[in-house]
C-alpha cells in the first residue's frame, strides 16, 4: 500500500520536476484495512437452529452481532476517510481528472465494501433459504389439519365398526373357550377304546416292563374323576365303570408282573442261600443280591412305586382318593407276596438263628440268649426295612390305622422279623423267659430299656437307632411288659398271698448292721424285693402310682400283715410277745418307707436307715397331737381310726357312713389303706403304753403291777429290739405315748371334778 501510494503521489507531480516547498508527507497510521485484508473473512459457525420456531432466533442473534460488527468497521472507516481529507495548497497539489479520480473512488469503495457485499450475500441466500422453509412448514401444517380433519371423520365413522368388531371378538373368546371345554370333555371319553385296545392285547403284559406305563394309570384316574365329577354327563355311568375295569385290569397286570418277577429271582436266590453255610454268604445274597437283581426291572419297579404311591404316603399312612380300595387291594396283594417270597427264601437263615438261640439257651445263659437274638433280630429287621424301602419307596411308621400299610405288613408276615412284625422275637423270647426266674426276665427288662428305649444323647439318634427304639416299644408294650406283670402277679400269688405263718418268724430279734429290714416279717422282705425289682425292670412312667403291680404287692402285703396281726392279738394271752401294734408299726414303717424311698422309681444303693420317717411321720401326725388324743380319749373319736385329716370326726351316723364311704376309697387305694392301718396301730400302741405308765406313775397295787422305772425299761427294751439303729423313730414313738399318757391324765382329772 504504501508503494501504491508512494507512487501514485509521484505521478501526479508536474513533468518539469520543479520541487514544491509544501509537498505533504505520507500517513503511516492511516490505512484502509491491514495488510493481507482482501482475503475473505473468517467463517463463524452459526448456531443451528433446535426447531423451526427457534430459526428466528438464532438469525436474529446473529444480524445483530454482525451488524454490531459492521458498525465498528464503519467508524472505523470513516476515521480513515477523515484522515484522508487532508488539505493541500492548491499550488502544489496538481488537479487530476476527473474520471480518474471517480475510477480511484470506485475501486476504494469497492476494496472497503468487499466484506460487506459477502455478508449481503449469504444473508441473501439465508434469507431465501428462510422463505423456502416457511413455505415448507406451511405447506406442512396445511396437510396436517387436512390429516387431522380426515381422521376425525373416520372415527366418528368407525365408532360403530368397533363396537360391533369388539362384540366379535368377545364372542370368538367366548366360543373358542367352549370349543376347548367341549374337546377337552370329549377327550376323557375318546380314551376309552384306545386304552382299551392296549390293555386288551395279546402282549399287554409286557406293558408293566416300562415306565411310561404309569401314562395309563394317570389316565385313567382322570377318567374316573371325570366321571365321577359330571356324573349327568351323557353315558357318565357306563363309561365310569368300563374305565374302573380297565383300572382292576391295569393294575391286576402291575400285581402278576411284579409276581412273576420276584419268582423268577427267588428260584436263584434261594437254592443259593439254602446250598451256602457261611452267614456272610447268606447276607449278601438275601440283601445285596436279591436288591440288584429286584431293581434291574426299574420300569417295572417303577409301575410298582407308582400304585405303591397311590394309597400310602411315604410313612406308610393311608392317602384319601377316588381310587384308594383300587389301589389299596393291589398294593395288599403286591405286600402279601413279596412276604411269602421273603418268608421262604430266609427260612434257612431264620431256623439256624432259632437253633443257635436254643443252644445259647442250654449252654450259657437265657439272659445272654436272648440278649444275642434280640441283637441278632434287630440288625435283620433293620436291613428288611432298608430293602423294602428301596423297592416300594416307603417307610413303615407304627401305625394303629386298619388301612395303613404297617397294619397290612403285620397281618401277612409270618416267621420274618421286620419293622412291622416282632412277633417272632416276642415268642421266641417267650418261650424261654416263662420258666426262667424272675430277676432273669427283670434284668433283661432293664438292659432292653437303658441300650434301646432311652436315647439320652443326640448322636445316638441315628436311622438304625431309631429303628430298634420303635421296635423295642412295641416289643416290650405288646409282649415283654404284659409277660413280666403275669410273672409278679404269679410271685406275689406264691411269696405273699399264700405265704403260711411261722411262729419263729413272729418273734423280733435285733436288727443286724443297722439294717431296718433285717428283722422285718419274712413277707414284707419279699415285698421290698418284688418292689425294687419291678421298679428295676419298668420305666418310672410306668411304675409310678397307677401300676397294678405295685398295688397288688403292697394290698397283699398288708392283708398278709392283717392275718398275722390277727393271729397275734388271738394268741396274746399265751403269747404275749411280740406287740401285735408293734409288729404292725414295724412292718408298715418298712413298707411305707421303700415306697418313699423308690418313689416308685428311685432305687437306693444302700436303703439300710429309714431315711424318709420324718417325712411319714410329718404325714401320718395331726398338726396338734395333745388336741387329737384329748378328742379322742373323750370319746369324740371313734376308737382305733385316724382321719387323714387333724380334725376329728363326729360319731353321729352320717358320718360313721361318710366314714365307711372313706374306708372304701382307702381299699381302692393301696397306699391310703397303708397310712390308714399306720395310723391306727401307732394310736392303740401309743394309748396301751400311755395307760400303763399312768398306771405305773400312780402306785397301785397289785402282782400285776409294775414300776416306773420296770415299764419304762420293757418299752426301751422292746422298742430298741424292733427298730434297733433307728434313734429317730423310738424318740416319736416315746414322744407320742407320753403325749396320750399326759391326755388321759387330764381327761380322768375332768372326770374326777365332775
Amino acid at each position: 500500500m504504501y508503494e501504491d501510494s508512494w507512487r501514485r503521489a509521484s505521478l501526479l507531480q508536474q513533468p518539469n520536476g520543479t520541487k514544491q516547498s509544501h509537498t505533504p508527507e505520507p500517513l503511516e497510521d492511516l490505512y484502509e484495512e491491514p495488510p493481507g485484508s482482501n482475503d475473505p473473512p473468517e467463517p463463524t459457525l452459526t448456531r443451528r437452529a433446535k426447531s423451526y420456531s427457534d430459526f428466528y432466533h438464532v438469525v436474529r442473534a446473529q444480524l445483530s452481532k454482525e451488524s454490531a460488527k459492521k458498525k465498528r468497521r464503519k467508524n472505523n472507516k470513516g476515521k480513515t476517510l477523515d484522515a484522508l481529507l487532508i488539505e493541500k495548497p492548491e499550488d502544489t497539489i496538481p488537479h487530476r481528472e476527473a474520471p480518474q479520480l471517480k475510477s480511484l473512488d470506485r475501486e476504494l469503495l469497492e476494496t472497503s465494501q468487499r466484506e460487506y457485499l459477502l455478508y449481503q450475500d449469504q444473508l441473501e441466500i439465508t434469507e431465501r433459504h428462510l422463505d423456502v422453509l416457511i413455505e415448507g412448514a406451511d405447506n406442512a401444517l396445511q396437510l396436517l389439519a387436512s390429516l387431522a380433519d380426515s381422521f376425525r371423520a373416520v372415527e366418528s365413522q368407525t365408532t360403530s365398526f368397533q363396537a360391533q368388531c369388539d362384540d366379535l371378538l368377545t364372542e370368538e373368546k367366548r366360543l373358542r373357550k367352549l370349543a376347548d371345554e367341549v374337546g377337552t370333555d370329549l377327550h376323557y371319553y375318546a380314551y376309552l377304546d384306545g386304552v382299551t385296545r392296549r390293555l386288551n392285547a395279546p402282549g399287554a403284559s409286557r406293558l408293566v416292563d416300562h415306565q411310561n406305563f404309569a401314562e395309563i394309570l394317570t389316565n385313567l384316574d382322570a377318567c374316573i374323576a371325570f366321571m365321577v365329577k359330571h356324573p349327568t354327563y351323557r353315558d357318565a355311568e357306563s363309561y365310569l365303570a368300563r374305565y374302573q375295569s380297565l383300572l382292576t385290569k391295569a393294575l391286576h397286570l402291575v400285581e402278576v408282573g411284579f409276581a412273576n418277577h420276584l419268582e423268577h429271582i427267588s428260584s436263584e436266590i434261594a437254592k443259593q442261600i439254602a446250598s451256602t453255610q457261611s452267614d456272610s454268604a447268606r447276607h449278601a445274597l438275601a440283601y445285596g443280591r436279591f436288591e440288584q437283581m429286584v431293581l434291574e426291572a426299574d420300569g417295572l419297579i417303577a409301575n410298582v412305586q407308582r400304585v405303591i404311591q397311590s394309597c400310602y404316603d411315604d410313612l406308610g399312612n393311608p392317602k384319601a382318593g377316588q381310587s384308594f380300595d383300587y389301589y389299596s387291594n393291589t398294593a395288599i396283594n403286591i405286600f402279601s407276596c413279596y412276604s411269602d417270597v421273603r418268608d421262604r427264601d430266609l427260612r434257612p437263615i431264620t431256623t439256624h438263628d432259632l437253633d443257635v438261640f436254643r443252644k445259647e439257651v442250654k449252654e450259657a445263659s437265657v439272659e445272654t440268649a436272648c440278649r444275642n437274638f434280640i441283637k441278632q433280630c434287630y440288625e435283620r429287621s433293620f436291613n428288611e426295612a432298608d430293602l423294602f424301602a428301596k423297592i416300594f419307596s416307603i417307610e413303615t411308621q407304627y401305625s394303629t390305622d386298619d388301612q395303613s400299610a404297617y397294619t397290612v405288613l403285620k397281618s401277612h408276615q409270618k416267621a420274618l422279623v421286620s419293622a412291622a412284625n416282632i412277633t417272632p422275637v416276642a415268642t421266641t423270647l417267650q418261650s424261654a423267659l416263662q420258666t426262667s426266674e424272675l430277676h432273669t426276665i427283670c434284668n433283661l427288662l432293664s438292659w432292653i430299656t437303658n441300650e434301646w428305649l432311652l436315647l439320652e444323647y443326640e448322636e445316638d439318634e441315628t436311622r438304625y437307632a431309631l429303628h430298634c427304639h420303635g421296635l423295642t416299644a412295641r416289643l416290650l408294650t405288646e409282649h415283654l411288659w404284659p409277660l413280666t406283670d403275669a410273672s409278679f402277679e404269679a410271685e406275689v400269688t406264691k411269696s405273699i398271698s399264700r405265704a403260711p405263718i411261722s411262729t419263729e418268724s413272729l418273734n423280733f430279734t435285733p436288727v443286724v448292721n443297722g439294717v431296718a429290714s433285717s428283722n422285718a416279717y419274712p413277707v414284707t422282705k419279699r415285698a421290698l424285693e418284688l418292689l425294687a425289682m419291678y421298679d428295676e425292670a419298668m420305666p418310672k412312667e410306668r411304675s409310678q402310682k397307677s401300676s397294678p403291680v405295685i398295688y397288688r404287692i403292697v394290698n397283699e402285703t398288708i392283708l398278709a400283715l392283717q392275718r398275722v396281726e390277727s393271729r397275734l392279738s388271738a394268741n396274746k394271752a399265751s403269747v404275749p410277745d411280740p406287740d401285735p401294734d408293734l409288729f404292725m408299726i414295724k412292718n408298715l414303717l418298712i413298707l411305707k418307707n421303700s415306697l418313699v424311698s423308690l418313689e416308685i422309681g428311685d432305687v437306693r444303693s444302700h436303703p439300710a436307715a429309714m431315711q424318709h420317717f420324718g417325712q411319714i411321720w410329718d404325714t401320718l401326725s395331726p398338726q396338734n397331737w395333745m388336741g387329737l388324743f384329748r378328742g379322742i380319749l373323750g370319746g369324740t373319736l371313734s376308737l382305733g381310726l385316724w382321719s387323714s385329716s387333724s380334725s376329728p370326726a363326729k360319731g353321729t351316723p352320717q358320718q360313721q357312713a361318710a366314714s365307711v364311704q372313706a374306708a372304701a376309697v382307702a381299699e381302692q387305694d393301696a397306699n391310703e389303706k397303708l397310712d390308714e392301718l399306720l395310723r391306727k396301730s401307732i394310736y392303740a400302741f401309743t394309748q396301751r403304753w400311755g395307760a400303763l405308765i399312768n398306771a405305773a406313775k400312780g402306785g397301785r397295787r397289785g402282782s400285776a403291777a409294775k414300776s416306773l422305772a420296770t415299764m419304762e425299761k420293757e418299752l426301751d427294751d422292746k422298742l430298741a429290739t424292733v427298730f434297733g439303729g433307728q434313734p429317730e423313730v423310738v424318740s416319736k414313738l416315746w414322744e407320742a405315748i407320753q403325749m396320750n399318757a399326759q391326755a388321759q391324765s387330764e381327761v380322768k382329772d375332768v372326770k374326777g371334778g365332775r
